[in-house]
């Protein structure tokens, strides 16, 4: 009985030099993976082991060892509690008027017969390379009267103008028949965004939706500028001072006894506060990617 030829994999056709270069390339993606998995792994072990095993020791698999106290304590701890809300508030209210406000500059800018379309391009362009700078932007938030207000923090980003150029791609690429076939209907323009082109943009609508809310949660230097009041403070800022200042909330450590628990515990509660400050972008992902990877792609190969 004759044996069929095995097919050669799609590797095997290519000519050498494309061999070496996918070789170099998934090697560089492999160092890459590591370098990102490798410091989470810790951070996660990390954030479980009793803090002066950990400090003597390193990480350990021996289960006794573990504790959840560091997780106990950020979740007893008040101030942990309101910088979660406000972040949420934040992230969330921020995403929804930035991803509406890119959606509808972007819409006339799409458009082949809009009149003042590459004056309008040049005015946003501009604002890419030049700003008015942190005093100018701090005396107007002043003069306005936003400071230690939520607008302070919502309105500075609301308008994004690279997120503005891959909207209009994306429409860009959607088929002009869709347009006449609308307009054959009597469909107006307000119907036609609203109800015909929106509905067929969700790949781009949540690429630019989970852009604005990665980066507004993690956002913290606009509300340590604009922000006084600690009960309006994200939760980026009491991880700042978590992590960088070292100053753990009172609570946290209060009934501590010698100062050399204190700074194990302290060390602990980072680890912590890091894993329980990455869980919602953690969950939230997953929902997104599917539209991430269309949305973004099409918004950036046609010019």
């Amino acid at each position: 009985m004759n044996k069929q030829p095995k097919k050669k994999s799609e590797f095997a056709k290519q000519p050498f030099g494309d061999k070496v270069l996918l070789v170099c390339g998934y090697c560089l993606l492999g160092l890459f993976v590591v370098a990102i998995i490798v410091p989470m792994v810790y951070i996660i072990l990390a954030s479980f082991i009793d803090p002066i095993t950990l400090q003597n020791k390193g990480l350990t698999f021996d289960f006794s060892k573990w504790t959840l106290t560091a997780y106990k304590r950020v979740m007893e701890n008040s101030q942990i509690w309101v910088g979660f809300k406000n972040a949420v508030i934040y992230s969330v209210t921020s995403t929804a008027l930035t991803t509406m406000l890119t959606l509808l500059a972007a819409y006339p800018m799409s458009r082949d017969d809009f009149r003042g379309r590459g004056f309008f391009n040049i005015m946003f362009v501009i604002t890419m390379y030049f700003g008015g700078g942190l005093i100018p932007t701090y005396l107007l938030m002043n003069n306005l009267g936003l400071l230690n207000t939520i607008w302070a923090i919502i309105l500075p980003p609301a308008f994004n103008v690279y997120n503005m150029i891959v909207a209009r791609t994306y429409y860009q690429g959607i088929p002009k028949d869709l347009r006449e076939a609308a307009d054959v209907d009597g469909a107006n323009e307000m119907v036609y965004f609203f109800q015909i082109l929106l509905p067929v943009c969700m790949p781009i609508i949540a690429t630019l939706a989970m852009w604005q809310f990665v980066g507004m949660w993690n956002s913290y230097f606009d509300a340590m500028v604009y922000l006084n009041d600690s009960a309006k403070q994200p939760l980026q800022l009491v991880l700042r001072s978590i992590l960088i200042q070292n100053q753990p909330e009172p609570g946290m450590v209060a009934d501590m006894q010698s100062t050399a628990e204190r700074a194990q515990l302290a060390e602990l509660l980072k680890y912590a506060t890091i894993i329980i400050s990455s869980l919602p972008l953690l969950v939230m992902y997953p929902f997104f990617q599917r539209y991430f990877e269309a949305g973004a792609m099409a918004g950036a190969v046609k010019g």
